[in-house]
């Protein structure tokens, strides 16, 4: 291994660290999406058009954030006093001890812990603006990367690219190639899993005439960007509040989601695990470590962080002694 591509290796190494420890994971993750998607929106030699047509669909997507959380300011509470009440009579009948007793204590619990992670609405406040200030800066960082992706500006003539820095410059931009396209291929496929997810669960939840159909399916279609436990949240809130229409419509919801659980296992297989090919295990493993150490952008990154490796990892071939030392005996 050539000494740029050892450094290149360390420089995507320091990277994911600094990523957690300075709390730039929001914008690394910003990055990814925002490429992706100008990727997808390329028109080849027209790339400012394909620029303007990412912002015009990121200004849609803003706009319809925006109505979505209000709406869920809204709804939720009511959501919350209606189903709450249901959740704590099954609870009772089952000996289950919960930490609210009512919307208002849950609702203490819930800034109580705000508040101990960010120290009082002046701080969310800031949090919030910085964060915001990290998607712009990641969406800007993309449409740069976007336009002109090479890491040394002075490689036309090739007599001046023959040094370390040019050398280094090419391995690193090889390395970060590989690390979008293993967020293109996990990501790409979760959001088309996401999306049929939520496709079915809104036709289920519009028949049936759930209440704040509209915050449920933005919900849904959230969650499912958050491989495998994504599913288990936004189907545990669907649940509930099924449980405030009626027993019956509660465990036609709960069959219904096992049924479209079992149809993603399908889907995984078919888009996803023919081209990753991790185990749930160590996926499940890198995304609570991730969690742990990144929050959600945490969890959207490590099945990157997995695929990432292993494909790194089988492009580097050992010799057939250690590769015999490494089988188990």
């Amino acid at each position: 291994m050539t000494l740029p591509t050892r450094l290149s290796y360390g420089f995507v190494l320091l990277l994911l660290i600094a990523a957690d420890y300075l709390s730039v994971a929001t914008p690394l993750v910003t990055v990814f999406f925002s490429y992706f998607a100008l990727r997808k929106l390329d028109l080849g030699e027209r790339k400012w058009v394909g620029v303007g047509l990412f912002l015009i669909v990121l200004t849609a997507i803003g706009f319809g954030f925006t109505f979505f959380f209000k709406q869920a300011i809204i709804a939720l509470p009511g959501m919350a006093e209606t189903t709450i009440p249901v959740v704590l009579g099954w609870a009772e009948k089952q000996g289950i001890e919960l930490p609210f007793a009512d919307f208002e204590s849950l609702r203490l619990l819930a800034l109580n812990a705000v508040k101990s992670r960010l120290g009082g609405l002046g701080a969310y406040a800031g949090v919030t603006l910085v964060q915001t200030a990290a998607v712009i800066i990641g969406v800007v960082v993309a449409i740069s990367l976007f336009l002109d992706s090479r890491f040394d500006l002075q490689t036309d003539d090739p007599a001046q690219s023959h040094n370390l820095y040019s050398a280094t410059g090419r391995a690193i931009s090889a390395r970060f190639g590989t690390l979008y396209e293993s967020f293109a291929t996990v990501m790409g496929a979760q959001i088309v899993i996401s999306a049929i997810n939520t496709m079915l669960t809104a036709a289920f939840l519009l028949i049936v005439g759930f209440p704040n159909a509209l915050v449920l399916i933005g919900i849904t279609f959230l969650c499912g960007l958050l491989p495998i436990i994504g599913n288990l949240i936004s189907n545990t809130i669907i649940v509930a509040v099924a449980f405030t229409i009626a027993p019956q419509t509660a465990l036609m919801a709960l069959v219904f989601l096992v049924v479209l659980h079992k149809f993603e296992y399908f889907l995984n297989s078919k888009i996803v695990g023919d081209r990753i090919q991790n185990p749930m295990w160590l996926t499940l493993i890198g995304i609570l470590v991730g969690e742990k150490l990144m929050g959600i952008p945490g969890m959207i990154l490590a099945p990157v962080v997995l695929h990432y490796i292993k494909v790194e990892g089988k492009r580097s071939y050992v010799t057939p002694e250690l590769a015999k030392d490494a089988q188990p005996s």
